[in-house]
């Protein structure tokens, strides 16, 4: 009988239970201590990099299946804007077969295409059309305190590269990835009040 209540109870020799006794060989922490430790070593090197200055947002995410012949596959497409609010931005699309490996090859490849983007104060020096595929986005300057008048992917690209005041239209077709790269076209097309004077030879008063 005593045989039988010891196994039914499930303790050793000293009295503890034997299920404490895994738990505690197993070496388990808790959310508190995993957040003691500070930031994960990816994190860490970011920051020692000092690539923490860089904003990043994801504006889009799809799924796209290919059918093979034991069924379908299914990969993934992030599209992700990457600036520094100081007047240098990029956009990157990044595939894989998980999403977090999509989102950080689109950052990788955002960074890579950052270009600068010509400003007066707050908003942007002229008006100007981007076209890309089917889509176009009409940019025009707008006065201090108007804030960017956009939306979805064109609002993510110009915030992250620091425009604060601008008007926008969207044109055509209303994909994301269109009206991504038609706002950097746009952007790209954009020249400073300096340029216009050394191209033309003149001055120009403003």
């Amino acid at each position: 009988m005593g045989r039988r209540a010891s196994s039914s109870t499930g303790q050793g020799p000293s009295g503890t239970s034997r299920g404490r006794g895994m738990d505690t060989r197993g070496g388990g922490t808790t959310a508190r201590e995993r957040d003691a430790r500070g930031p994960r070593p990816r994190e860490r090197g970011r920051q020692r990099d000092g690539v923490s200055d860089l904003q990043d947002r994801v504006v889009e995410i799809r799924r796209v299946a290919k059918v093979v012949k034991g069924g379908r596959r299914f990969n993934f497409s992030a599209l992700v804007v990457v600036g520094d609010g100081k007047g240098r931005v990029g956009t990157g699309l990044g595939k894989a077969n998980t999403v977090p490996a999509a989102i950080q090859k689109g950052q990788e490849r955002a960074k890579r295409n950052m270009f600068d983007v010509p400003m007066r104060n707050t908003t942007i020096p002229h008006e100007v059309t981007g076209k890309f595929e089917s889509s176009s986005v009409l940019l025009k300057p707008a006065s201090e305190g108007t804030g960017v008048i956009a939306g979805g992917g064109v609002r993510a690209v110009l915030e992250l590269a620091g425009i604060k005041d601008v008007l926008t239209k969207a044109l055509g077709s209303t994909t994301s990835v269109n009206l991504v790269q038609a706002t950097v076209e746009g952007l790209q097309r954009l020249r400073s009040k300096a340029d216009i004077e050394q191209t033309r030879g003149v001055k120009i008063t403003l």
